[in-house]
């Protein structure tokens, strides 16, 4: 049986409870202190690192008889971060212990201003914890390294739960909710970048009585913002070109297409300043006003994708074909500036073929003239 102090995220008892596999009535749990050893946020992202800190007192958790599988689940969740364990001293009330403490590799990460787990559990409590119940479904199958990887984007679609918290207006939808849907199990599906979900479900019709039992898959992926910059003096806009996967898969022999700016949005992260931080990486455009158009399911019959989709003004002048996209993203991207009468054009002969940039042409078409007339 092993001891080990927890500083940071791990002393958010429903994430400890959720990384151990076991209710936190069935875990020994201690309070106590680290001494010589300070907490920090590591720089530029919501979680903690341990610093060695004569005269520093970092409070925590003292978690004790942990099993080798309970190590394991551990190493597996923290391993992810390239966190390894260490022998340290703490102190319970007047007692000195012998426990260890996972230490971040040398040199990996920064540290910035002093830990605060209540900070961080208003803020990033709720996705890190959904963000891991995806992390250790994969314990035993996967090793923790790729789960680094996977790691943000699992905190993405924790964030699109959140920020689908609050529904749109049902004035002519139906007043029934979730609490009219029975998820009577759920089976084997996908665990990665995208998740497929597979299971069985009834829900309330609209006479009143509940419908007969279905079994259905559903995409999980992510909420993304799209961005259509418009120059209203020289009445032009600027689209990009890019291959994309579901197009070659179809089996379309010309798979690159126009689309708007896109990405998807990060854990957190407001999706008007996603929609800024694409348009700077993909077609290297700084926007000015950044004007909401709608906020859209792409396909609500077997996908979670949405979209918060935006107009950004800015001076499209003296720009013409220009290359864009992360490296380390894969992203080989090449923007268009063209007049709106040509983009229109290209709906109607359907070489723009697709949806979101379509509509959102459309909407462009509708507000065009007083956006000019204001210009």
């Amino acid at each position: 049986m092993t001891d080990l102090f927890f500083y940071g995220t791990l002393c958010h008892v429903p994430l400890l409870e959720l990384v151990l596999g076991r209710p936190a009535a069935q875990i020994d749990i201690a309070a106590s202190v680290l001494p010589d050893h300070a907490a920090f946020w590591v720089a530029g992202h919501s979680f903690p690192m341990i610093v060695s800190t004569p005269g520093a007192v970092t409070p925590g958790l003292l978690v004790r008889g942990l099993s080798e599988r309970d190590i394991a689940r551990l190493d597996f969740y923290e391993g992810g971060f390239e966190y390894r364990l260490r022998d340290v001293a703490v102190k319970v009330g007047d007692v000195m212990a012998t426990a260890q403490v996972y230490f971040p590799a040398p040199g990996l990460w920064q540290p910035a201003a002093p830990w605060d787990l209540a900070d961080w559990a208003s803020r990033w409590g709720q996705i890190t914890v959904t963000a891991a119940r995806d992390m250790v479904v994969q314990f035993g199958r996967r090793p923790a390294e790729q789960m680094r990887a996977l790691w943000p984007f699992f905190c993405a679609r924790a964030w699109a739960q959140q920020l689908a918290a609050t529904p749109a207006p049902q004035t002519v939808r139906s007043q029934m909710t979730v609490a009219d849907v029975e998820i009577l199990a759920e089976k084997p599906g996908f665990d990665g970048f995208f998740r497929l979900r597979a299971f069985d479900l009834r829900h309330r019709r609209f006479d009143g009585d509940m419908g007969e039992p279905v079994g259905r898959e559903s995409f999980v992926a992510f909420d993304a913002a799209l961005v259509l910059p418009y120059d209203p003096v020289n009445d032009s806009v600027l689209l990009i070109e890019q291959m994309r996967y579901g197009p070659l898969m179809r089996g379309d022999p010309a798979p690159w297409v126009l689309e708007p700016i896109a990405g998807l949005v990060d854990a957190g992260e407001n999706p008007a300043d996603c929609a800024r931080r694409e348009a700077v990486e993909e077609a290297g455009i700084a926007l000015g006003d950044l004007r909401p158009m709608v906020r859209i399911y792409a396909s609500p019959g077997y996908t979670t994708e949405y979209f918060h989709c935006f107009m950004g003004l800015c001076d499209l002048s003296g720009r013409g074909t220009q290359l864009g996209g992360l490296a380390n993203e894969n992203e080989d991207i090449r923007s268009h500036v063209i007049p709106f009468a040509q983009a229109m054009a290209l709906v109607d002969s359907g070489e723009i073929n697709v949806g979101p940039l379509v509509m959102m042409l459309l909407w462009l078409a509708r507000e065009r003239e007083s956006l000019r007339a204001a210009g």
